[in-house]
């Protein structure tokens, strides 16, 4: 099954999966080494910092790099250059980036005292990991546009080897400061870009300009969707810091396992490319039997990662959590147990998300993480032990995602969608 999804794999993807790869088992190494550098609330001030650089950083900059993607295999395709699309990517990227920054600095006291324990510090490194978030996707959608995937993999790997090098450095130099491990999301990825830069910049070229519409079509749709779908994944370490602020050793520990229950998503990441021309090939020539055969296999491949993932962390999650992140020994088989079912759910709705843009559902799409945003949120106000309250808001809100993307689905379109132009390189998983 495996292989025939595979088979769809355009030449390079395999390079991106493998720097995938490395940047996720930078997202381990880096967790652990802190695990066991930092005391329980520096290690809860960092797991709360790493959650909203994710959740905000990926959510709304993932679409950028997908859209500029989309925009210059198209111009590449036709012989033009990717410097229209990349200035106007980089305007927008950089407009996005200064609305955050402007949030960031006005609420930098109530974000220092709420989430930080009043380190103002970490409130500027969360700026600085943003602005090297919006530089990376924005350069990846000119390589992942141009075909440049062995580009695309050297920079994710060229990002996940600096991580787990930085971090190293630190343990080994006795440091201690949630800080000085918060920066590494800045340095690393902004590196990786800089080592990167000579295809970008090599193949820019000029000709006419592109048309706002055709980079805003979507894009906000889009957005609202990726942000909303890292609300689901991501939120519930931040809420243990708003709803117990004095329970650090909680934000920790379920940091932790979230990492850990969430290996799935980033084998998911790596078979996305495949996923999504294909489905959007068969939607475009009206072959509904071929659309139904790709979604159903995708699905179980997804739901084999996910169910075999999941026994794994429930069998052995609480003692791999102290093994190897030093975590407090607070969650139990059956929180993993909980983790894990959402993170089948949550795997579901991906690759049902992916259906529906095959399908041009953009609005459908958003529908879906808008309802499971608001079930996580009714969850997670049980009157319930906090870690229970999290991780049955991720459970709830990712079953519902998928359900009301089950039911949106069988609804067709008036109208065809544009053929793809270029298979899509593999997002970033979530935490990544």
């Amino acid at each position: 099954m495996m292989r025939r999804l595979l088979r769809l794999v355009p030449p390079g993807t395999l390079t991106v999966g493998a720097g995938l790869a490395l940047v996720g088992l930078a997202s381990y190494v880096h967790l652990a080494v802190a695990g066991h550098s930092l005391d329980a609330g520096d290690y809860s001030s960092l797991s709360v910092l790493w959650s909203v650089v994710f959740t905000v950083g990926i959510g709304v900059f993932l679409p950028v790099e997908q859209e500029v993607a989309r925009l210059v295999a198209a111009r590449h395709s036709r012989g033009l250059p990717p410097g229209p699309v990349l200035a106007r990517s980089a305007a927008v990227a950089a407009v996005v980036l200064g609305l955050l920054l402007l949030v960031t600095v006005g609420t930098a006291d109530i974000l220092a005292d709420r989430l930080f324990d009043g380190d103002r510090a970490m409130v500027a490194v969360l700026a600085g990991a943003l602005a090297a978030l919006a530089v990376a996707h924005t350069t990846r959608g000119v390589l992942s546009g141009l075909r440049l995937f062995g580009w695309y993999g050297s920079q994710l790997g060229i990002d996940g080897g600096l991580r787990i090098g930085l971090v190293a450095a630190l343990a080994i130099a006795g440091v201690d400061s949630p800080v000085a491990y918060a920066l590494v999301l800045v340095v690393a990825p902004l590196l990786a870009v800089a080592l990167t830069a000579t295809p970008v910049v090599r193949s820019v070229g000029g000709g006419a300009e592109v048309p706002w519409p055709a980079l805003l079509r979507g894009l906000a749709l889009l957005t609202v969707s990726s942000l909303l779908s890292q609300v689901v994944v991501n939120v519930g370490v931040i809420n243990v810091r708003l709803l117990a602020p004095a329970d650090v050793a909680t934000a920790g520990a379920l940091l932790s396992a979230l990492v850990l229950v969430r290996i799935p998503l980033f084998v998911f990441g790596s078979m996305q490319a495949a996923l999504l021309p294909g489905l959007s090939t068969a939607a475009a020539t009206g072959d509904d039997a071929a659309f139904g055969a790709l979604l159903r296999r995708a699905l179980a491949v997804v739901t084999a990662l996910g169910a075999g993932g999941g026994l794994l962390a429930v069998l052995l999650g609480p003692w791999l959590v102290r093994a190897l992140f030093d975590a407090p020994d607070v969650l139990d088989h059956g929180d993993f147990a909980w983790l894990a079912l959402a993170t089948l759910a949550y795997l579901w709705a991906m690759v049902l998300g992916q259906s529906l843009l095959a399908r041009d559902r953009h609005h459908a799409q958003a529908v879906a993480w808008t309802a499971g945003v608001a079930a996580l949120a009714v969850a997670t106000l049980a009157p319930l032990p906090v870690a229970l309250r999290v991780e049955l808001g991720y459970t709830v809100g990712s079953l519902v995602v998928a359900a009301v993307m089950v039911a949106l689905l069988p609804r067709r379109r008036t109208a065809a969608p544009t053929p793809p132009v270029a298979a899509t390189v593999p997002a970033t998983a979530p935490g990544g």
